[in-house]
């Protein structure tokens, strides 16, 4: 990675044009043509230097049901039961913890009906019958630019 990837990364990160040509936008920010930005973006995402390219959404104002959920998956059975997990589109990160529940996953859905059928399906492909839901009462997003 050299410095206008640097600067690539930090265009994307906080200050993403948005225009019909954002990434001509952010080439000539940086004094390089849309194509060389494309180009060196592809190779980051291959590189794993980028792992996402997207935006984010408030769902809370676009209407959607969220929260936090636990379960305690078996030693034996923690690959398995998160690749059902890892399954549904609406789960948005799923981490392994020590100690008990070690499965730790936020499931975002357009309705609370969504949700729950999603919750209800994965107690059921798993044979896992206690999943413990944390609803949210206070947002906290810390932004965060890395350099």
């Amino acid at each position: 990675m050299d410095d206008k990837d640097r600067e690539i990364l930090q265009m994307l990160q906080g200050r993403f044009p948005l225009e019909s040509e954002p990434y001509r936008v952010i080439g000539d920010k940086l004094w390089m043509d849309e194509v060389s930005v494309i180009s060196r973006i592809a190779r980051m995402y291959e590189n794993g230097a980028i792992r996402y390219l997207g935006p984010f959404f408030d769902s809370r104002k676009l209407g959607y049901k969220g929260c936090l959920a636990a379960i305690d998956a078996p030693a034996d059975r923690v690959d398995a039961i998160a690749a059902v997990i890892n399954g549904y589109s609406e789960i948005t990160h799923n981490y392994l913890r020590e100690g008990s529940p070690n499965i730790w996953f936020t499931v975002i859905a357009p309705s609370e009906e969504r949700r729950e059928q999603i919750l209800a399906e994965i107690r059921q492909k798993t044979g896992v019958k206690d999943i413990l839901i944390f609803a949210s009462k206070k947002l906290f997003k810390v932004k965060v630019d890395l350099d």
